[in-house]
């Protein structure tokens, strides 16, 4: 499945996060990143290794961090994951149903975490908000 840039992150949740967490967001956002990764990683490693109980944490790992800066498609990705491999603890199963959804994981927590750093990074320019703003001339509507 393909997500459009625009649908992969609720920015206004991002945009709250970033204000609630002020000075620490990007260093928090570093954080989603490094463990963003291995989540990643340790639910390959356990889809390789058919173990549903290996997928659990850190699908909802993944799950409760991507909330948290409003990258909804992949928190539900990491829930889907999650449910898949709870159900499959519980009645002694193995992940296969896990795979479709894991093999769309690396791809679209790649492309959101993209989002999110170009978002944070200060340095990108960013389109005036509201009216002209110092030095900018008012949109006459």
């Amino acid at each position: 499945m393909s997500f459009e840039g625009s649908n992969l992150v609720n920015w206004a949740a991002f945009h709250q996060a970033r204000s609630e967490l002020g000075a620490g967001f990007v260093r928090i956002l570093g954080y989603f990143r490094e463990d963003g990764v291995k989540s990643v990683a340790a639910i390959e490693a356990a889809m390789r290794g058919k173990s549903a109980a290996a997928m659990v944490i850190p699908a909802h790992t993944l799950k409760g961090e991507s909330r948290q800066f409003g990258a909804e498609p992949l928190a539900a990705l990491a829930e889907q994951i999650e449910t898949i491999a709870r159900d499959c603890v519980e009645t002694h199963d193995t992940p296969d149903e896990a795979l479709e959804p894991i093999v769309r994981l690396r791809t679209l927590f790649t492309e959101t975490l993209q989002l999110l750093e170009r978002e944070a990074n200060p340095l990108v320019a960013r389109k005036p908000m509201g009216g002209g703003g110092f030095g900018r001339k008012a949109a006459v509507g």
